[in-house]
């Protein structure tokens, strides 16, 4: 029996410093996100769970409409913490953290977390995901990083580089047979 996984990467958000829970949807983004609705609306999903974040929700709220389902909400699909209030990082040190978080799994900058705590905490979620909705369709709400990080528990090509050609919005359909990853395709065409 397979399951169905589609792994939907937020559209575009405004990136403004201190409301990283709460920050919508541009313009864009609001158009891209109707998109998915259109994309997703006839692949027959049974389920939606999102990420407590604003843009990851407000990604699928459209689709969830049209389906009249219910949005059900994780905390532990949020975004990954990538440091402390304490340690702001800049835009010229993030990718080269980022690079070193996929070189050694286990590096974290201060009051953040590391890719291995990351992925440990998202993947408990999808792997209670598959069991529960077995056999069902089930959107996912998320985010760049964590969707790597649970993509890479199950396939270790989705890795670095993957994250770096993913965009926003970006969708990936994966079909399970329990908790084996067999087949990835991306649904989302620019």
């Amino acid at each position: 029996m397979k399951t169905i996984i589609y792994m939907v990467r937020h559209a575009e958000s405004p990136y403004t410093e201190g409301n990283e829970r709460t920050r919508g949807l541009t313009l864009e983004g609001k158009m891209n996100a109707e998109t998915i609705t259109e994309i997703l609306k006839d692949e027959g999903i049974n389920i939606i769970v999102s990420s407590p974040y604003a843009r990851a929700i407000l990604t699928l709220e459209g689709l969830a409409k049209e389906l009249e389902l219910d949005i059900k909400i994780f905390e532990d699909l949020r975004e990954r913490h990538f440091s402390g209030e304490d340690y702001i990082i800049s835009n010229e040190e993030f990718m080269p953290a980022i690079k070193k978080m996929f070189d050694d799994p286990n590096y974290a900058l201060p009051g953040g977390e590391s890719n291995t705590v990351c992925q440990n905490r998202s993947v408990v979620v999808l792997k209670n995901i598959l069991e529960e909705y077995k056999g069902k369709k089930v959107a996912i709400g998320t985010h760049g990083n964590v969707m790597t990080l649970m993509m890479n528990y199950f396939d270790s090509n989705y890795g670095l580089d993957f994250l770096n050609q993913t965009k926003k919005p970006d969708i990936y359909k994966m079909h399970f047979k329990d908790l084996v990853l067999e087949e990835v395709t991306k649904l989302w065409k620019e």
